[in-house]
């Protein structure tokens, strides 16, 4: 059974708009990896340096039935945040539009497109975030990364003192904290704020993120040091 196109963007669901139709998808594809490419005099072939996946661009086609309001379809597309396709219902892409969409067109001819820029990688919609309590100094959980790629997680500790991290057996950073303080590590931003987003705690963390990676398959992440308390996201992702 077909089902009829459509896009979520931010939670709002494109067939809960009066008159707007997504009339198709765009391709479900994989993202461009750059690369650095170098001739070297005497060597054969070239040097190729992988520099990570590039963002991309997305097409969507639209159209307007009898019963449209503009004003609320500018404002549905007016938004930058994270949207899931239909073609893909089970995942997310971080996206923002940055080229312009022609509205007289849509409302002239009932019909037109736009292209809307996403990040490389894609996100579980259904997963949920992981909250794991310790009743003793050190300590560890095992996490699934049910991706195709590496992702970077968003780890948030409640603990005291010196606190050793370790990703599969590997030390990859040290933090330090005071009694019962709470941490947020971004690997992804390559960040550590407080609870509230607002202020950075990076000299509290000892340690370069980039070493923060989960591969597919199992995880353990263990501590060595004080953790009451830790929960994580974003453990999960594809290409």
């Amino acid at each position: 059974m077909n089902t009829r196109p459509y896009i979520i963007i931010n939670g709002k669901d494109s067939r809960l708009i009066p008159g707007l139709i997504i009339t198709e998808l765009p391709p479900i594809t994989k993202p461009k990896i750059r690369t650095q490419i170098e001739t070297i005099d005497g060597r054969d072939g070239d040097l190729v340096t992988e520099l990570g996946y590039a963002a991309y661009d997305k097409t969507i086609n639209i159209g307007l039935t009898y019963d449209y309001n503009i004003d609320d379809i500018i404002s549905f597309f007016n938004q930058s945040g994270v949207i899931v396709f239909g073609n893909e219902p089970d995942k997310y892409y971080r996206f923002a539009i940055y080229s312009q969409i022609n509205f007289e067109r849509l409302v002239r001819f009932k019909k037109s497109k736009f292209t809307l820029h996403v990040q490389p990688f894609k996100f579980s919609v259904s997963e949920t975030l992981k909250t794991f309590t310790f009743d003793q100094v050190n300590g560890s959980f095992n996490i699934r990364n049910n991706g195709n790629y590496f992702s970077r997680p968003i780890i948030t500790l409640t603990g005291s003192d010196d606190i050793d991290v370790y990703i599969n057996g590997v030390k990859v950073l040290t933090v330090e904290l005071n009694t019962d303080q709470t941490i947020i590590i971004n690997s992804e931003e390559m960040n550590a704020t407080d609870p509230t987003g607002e202020y950075l705690l990076n000299r509290l963390v000892i340690g370069n993120y980039d070493n923060i990676k989960l591969t597919p398959g199992k995880n353990t992440i263990s501590f060595i040091g004080d953790v009451s308390r830790t929960t994580i996201n974003n453990y999960s992702r594809w290409i």
